[in-house]
């Protein structure tokens, strides 16, 4: 049975005041808080609950009455500021699989499939990542195809693929390759003002190498000097870059200088050494330069004796290579080179790389031992090294310098089955040798097959092969080069003039004026006085001075009518338009006066159908007055029709 409230709490009272009587000693006194814990009606309840949120209206919890810290209002995104690179982990999922193909395509040196998948890929729902685009950048430099590279690099730019580090380096690092050093400086000028990072050691060395290989000594101490100012630490190898230029350049007192600024920056001693070896070859350059040969051949002792603590890598080792075979030590060349052989074993130990081959092959060929140059350029298979482009060149350009051609060509041939893809140059160094012993056609084949493989060669490439021909009576095929190259090539006026020259030489004046009726359909070249003052002389020489001035006058004539013809066309698109825009609105017109003239029509056939019945002559007056009243509004809303 339920208790009422005041029946349990007066039970409660009793049962405390009895146990405190029957053990006093034990219990303690105290005082019992009795608070109401229920309410004896629903309405006391809620009551209750309205007091205490009134109460919490008016005094608030004193948590909520603190001073809560407010964080500073944050200023909107700069929409034109530059975007972060993505992270390494994004490099996950889908984006590593597609990361893993392409690299997949790039080992199979397929490198324009890789670079069109990347593309492909940025307009899907699986954008590929920095890291895939720099390794198809990073390959087509490999291959010297820089034309592609920057097409791909213009391509993820546009597409807002962020670049990093790398991929500024990539881009430096090719415009250094193709000397156009004003250009890299001006990319690197962008990643310090705008990149949300800074240089790395790498594009400091990237960009020093550049310009010491394109003869700016001066310049690349300038951007030494503001990498240290930077807080980058002395870094040996933009050190050894300076000191191979000041070599270079003859200038001995600049690589004393230079190695002296580097000793001290690490902090070794007058009797100490530097460990990296790659400042000892320009060091004994320097010597050499200045007679001191025996100091030379000690700091040569110094870099690579039994008890020397330098370490020495394979550029390192070029370096010294290269400063004894051009200084009259190419025999401790040799010794040097076999030390080098024997201790080469990847990946461990790097001793050899393509430049060491490259080296001597230079040292036999000057001293005229071209089959020695041969056989060492064909043991570079022996120690995993793959010949380039460049190594063929330099041997090829040897050999085609000393009239043997036939060894050349065998070389060629050669790049061929390794897979090694000819460049402009090798083009040209076959051309040159095929003049020079009187095989033409042979010259005129190479150019033929350097269109056919994709390159572009330049203007100075055009004129030696006219030229060429040219002088050998050959002025046909040389025409007929002219037809290709003048659509590839920006052709100058010398080159106009050489051609046309050439044919009216061997009477062909009809070839003199085609080539002046493209001249003036293209325009590339301006038909200026000289021009013409050139040709009526050509024409001359058999009495056709006024052909060029019927040419030039049929050329306007026709140019004129060609105007006129643009001019009617327009008139008659504006008048057809004109006609359209009449039609359309006169619809629009007559049907909504059609709208508003039916209610009015039926109210007057309502009205004269309830007055017929009175008068049967007047009906026939008012049907006449509300037909002339209707045709009126018609030609008011209407004044076309009318």
């Amino acid at each position: 049975m339920a208790l009422s409230k005041p029946a349990f709490l007066s039970y409660l009272n009793t049962l405390t005041r009895t146990l405190t009587a029957a053990r006093p000693h034990r219990l303690r006194p105290c005082l019992l808080h009795l608070r109401a814990l229920s309410f004896a009606t629903p309405e006391e309840a809620a009551a209750e609950r309205r007091r205490r949120k009134r109460r919490l209206r008016i005094e608030p919890p004193l948590l909520n009455s603190r001073a809560q810290p407010r964080a500073p209002p944050s200023a909107p995104p700069n929409p034109n500021a530059p975007k972060l690179p993505e992270p390494v982990s994004a490099l996950s999922g889908n984006r590593l699989n597609l990361h893993n193909k392409i690299l997949k395509l790039v080992r199979e040196n397929d490198l324009d499939e890789a670079a069109l998948y990347t593309r492909h890929s940025v307009y899907s729902n699986c954008r590929p990542t920095i890291y895939t685009v720099n390794a198809v950048l990073s390959a087509l430099i490999r291959q010297l195809r820089y034309s592609d590279f920057l097409a791909l690099h213009r391509f993820i730019t546009q597409a807002g693929i962020a670049p990093n580090i790398i991929t500024y380096n990539l881009l430096i690092g090719a415009y250094c390759d193709c000397r156009k050093t004003d250009t890299a400086l001006e990319h690197y000028k962008v990643l310090v003002n705008d990149a949300p990072f800074s240089p790395s050691t790498t594009t400091y060395r990237i960009l020093v190498k550049g310009l010491v290989d394109s003869g700016k000594v001066e310049r690349a101490a300038e951007i030494k000097d503001e990498m240290l100012e930077k807080g980058f630490s002395a870094d040996t190898k933009v050190y050894a870059f300076l000191m191979a230029g000041h070599a270079k350049e003859g200038n001995a007192d600049g690589v004393f200088a230079v190695y002296s600024e580097l000793k001290e920056k690490l902090g070794v001693g007058e009797d100490g050494v530097v460990e990296d070896g790659m400042v000892y070859g320009s060091l004994m350059r320097a010597y050499f330069l200045k007679g001191m040969e025996s100091e030379a051949m000690e700091w040569y002792d110094k870099a690579v004796g039994e008890l020397s603590q330098v370490k020495m890598n394979a550029v390192g080792y070029n370096s010294v290579l290269e400063a004894l075979s051009k200084n009259g030590k190419f025999e401790e060349a040799l010794r040097l080179f076999d030390r080098m052989m024997e201790a080469h074993s990847p990946p461990e130990k790097l001793t050899v790389n393509i430049g060491s081959f490259n080296v001597m092959v230079e040292g036999y060929c000057a001293l005229g031992k071209f089959h020695e140059a041969i056989g060492v350029f064909r043991r570079m298979g022996e120690r995993r090294c793959s010949p380039d482009t460049l190594s063929f060149n330099v041997l090829i350009e040897r050999l085609c310098e000393n009239d043997m051609l036939a060894e050349g060509e065998e070389l060629f041939r050669e790049m061929g089955e390794k897979g090694v893809k000819p460049d402009e140059y090798t083009y040209v160094l076959l051309m040159d040798a095929c003049f020079k012993a009187d095989r033409p056609d042979d010259a005129a084949e190479y150019y033929r097959k350097m269109i056919d493989g994709g390159l572009r060669p330049n203007l100075a490439v055009y004129k030696k092969l006219v030229e060429g021909l040219v002088k050998v009576g050959k002025v046909d095929e040389a025409k007929s080069f002219f037809d290709i190259m003048v659509k590839k090539l920006r052709m100058d006026s010398d080159s106009y003039q050489f051609i046309m020259n050439a044919l009216s030489v061997v009477g062909k004046l009809d070839d003199v004026v085609q080539i002046v009726d493209g001249m003036l359909d293209e325009e590339v070249v301006v038909l200026d006085d000289e021009m013409k003052e050139f040709v009526t002389e050509l024409l001359g020489k058999e009495g056709r001075e006024g052909d060029l001035e019927k040419l030039i006058q049929e050329k306007e004539r026709i140019k004129a009518e060609a105007k006129a013809k643009e001019a009617e066309a327009a008139e008659r698109a504006k008048a057809s338009a004109r006609a359209a825009v009449a039609s359309l609105t006169s619809s629009k017109l007559l049907g909504g006066l059609k709208d508003n003239e039916a209610p009015a029509e039926k109210s007057v056939e309502a009205s004269s159908s309830s007055s017929s019945s009175d008068s049967g002559g007047d009906s026939e007056t008012e049907e006449a007055e509300i037909a002339k009243r209707d045709e009126e509004k018609t030609q008011e809303a209407n004044p076309l029709t009318a």
